[in-house]
């Protein structure tokens, strides 16, 4: 059940105990203006369709503990000491006015994350960027088809990329995977064992766990002592996998989350034993945590990290802001991704870019093929051979390096301020939820840049033109 609050309020309206006003021109009221909370809560409502049970906390509570989050990056658990705390806080989540209790259980967190999606998130930023050109005084958008008509020339940048957002995951070694796989089926057997069934399975868990610390604790290990350990530990889980599957069936039971966990050993196992037989490191869908399976490695080549273990997703850029494009955990190629992009790109501002600023992986045939048809510059050098006498303005060429360089500036912020460098989320949905809130905070951001730059320009040209009439004045 979900109940519209009463209507947004000025930070004048805010109550304060002994009459003290907040600052109007803190940053967090500052923010809570770019926001346009009453539409983004028509569009939260309807994600509540009965009219009955307890009422579900406003919009503006969520989506501002969600925000605050990204930007501090607090622990659930500290989020409603910190809202509790701060009254610029509290004006930003939507209170009418101060109060010393806590807002919100620590827990709902998760539902919040469950509940603003990355589609909602998305839409959510259209709103935020849709707001600001309004702020700005920018030209409306044309919603026809100026290409297909035959009408006006393309215009604008696209900038477009990838990147991956790591997961905070243990990384993944074979044998500390193997070792946590054998321990979770020791506890499943403990758990199903009754004292009244006689002598527990024998499992070895002392011993397999002394051979598991030999070859953790050493400095330097050879590929000879690591095939050595990760065969030992196979068998120890075959042994325990064989006497869990014996006691189910002879009708033990295990909880839901231990089933699932059990499905995931087994396919690991699987991985595992395919790998060891066949003297490969490879496979597909390779899980490299049992916490969190979906999880994939994504070779990304850096020199910071050649494989990094999280969700890779596409950005586009234009105009400043940012838009996430598409997320995925398994690896995959991002070309593929250019034209959906484009056309997006189309359906939002009426035409066509002028130029697509991308990676080099981005310009293979069909991707040329299709912006040469429609009359759209692929930054870049041409395939094939290098020509004698190239026709390349270089000019022009090192002008879009310097351009394209702004989606990385936008990486380096969501990474280093908004938490797109580790996600600390746990579930698969959340974690893409905390992505999105990571590009979402970095067009808050912008948005924030663009008004005060608007207002020192206001200020400036005023004084400006006071100093010249006094000049005028004086002779």
């Amino acid at each position: 059940m979900y109940k519209f609050p009463s209507n947004q309020m000025s930070i004048f309206d805010f109550g304060m105990p002994l009459g003290i006003k907040l600052d109007p021109n803190n940053r967090w009221v500052k923010k809570a203006e770019i926001i346009p909370w009453d539409e983004i809560e028509k569009r939260y409502a309807s994600l509540f369709k009965s009219h009955k049970g307890n009422v579900a906390k406003p919009l503006r509570m969520a989506l501002g503990a969600l925000l605050i989050q990204t930007e501090y990056q607090y622990p659930d658990a500290e989020m409603p000491l910190q809202i509790q705390e701060n009254p610029y806080l509290q004006y930003f989540c939507g209170l009418p006015e101060y109060t010393d209790k806590k807002p919100f259980d620590s827990s709902l967190m998760v539902y919040f994350r469950k509940r603003l999606t990355p589609e909602l998130l998305g839409e959510i930023n259209e709103m935020i960027i849709a707001k600001s050109e309004q702020k700005t005084k920018k030209p409306p958008k044309s919603d026809h088809d100026d290409n297909q008509a035959g009408g006006s020339d393309n215009s604008g940048t696209l900038i477009v990329d990838s990147t991956c957002a790591p997961q905070n995951v243990r990384y993944p070694q074979d044998t500390s995977l193997l070792n946590e796989a054998r321990e979770n089926l020791e506890q499943m057997i403990d758990d199903m064992h009754n004292s009244g069934d006689g002598e527990k399975p024998r499992t070895y868990r002392q011993k397999a766990r002394r051979e598991h610390l030999i070859i953790a604790r050493k400095k330097n290990k050879s590929a000879k002592m690591i095939r050595k350990a990760v065969g030992k530990q196979l068998r120890y889980i075959r042994r325990n996998l064989n006497h869990v599957d014996a006691m189910l069936q002879e009708g033990k039971t295990l909880s839901g989350w231990q089933q699932e966990r059990l499905k995931i050993i087994k396919a690991l196992y699987a991985q595992q034993l395919s790998m060891f037989r066949n003297r490969i490191h490879q496979v597909a869908n390779r899980i490299v945590s049992l916490g969190q399976p979906w999880v994939r490695p994504i070779v990304r080549g850096k020199a910071k990290a050649k494989v990094e273990f999280g969700a890779k997703l596409d950005v586009s850029v234009s105009d400043g802001f940012v838009r996430l494009e598409h997320t995925s955990f398994d690896a995959y190629n991002e070309s593929a991704n250019l034209q959906a992009i484009i056309e997006r790109y189309r359906e939002r501002s009426g035409h066509y870019p002028e130029r697509v600023l991308a990676d080099r992986i981005y310009r293979n045939r069909e991707n040329l093929r299709y912006c040469k048809q429609l009359n759209i510059r692929l930054s870049g050098k041409p395939l094939g051979r290098p020509k004698r006498e190239p026709d390349i303005d270089k000019k022009q060429e090192r002008q879009e390096q310097i351009d394209r360089i702004e989606v990385e500036r936008k990486f380096s912020q969501a990474k280093g301020s908004f938490g797109l460098g580790l996600i600390r989320a746990k579930l698969k949905e959340t974690s893409q939820t905390a992505i999105a809130l990571s590009i979402l905070m970095v067009n808050i951001a912008h948005i924030g840049n663009i008004l005060r730059t608007l207002f020192l320009w206001i200020i400036f040209s005023t004084h400006k033109r006071l100093y010249f009439q006094n000049v005028a004045f004086v002779h």
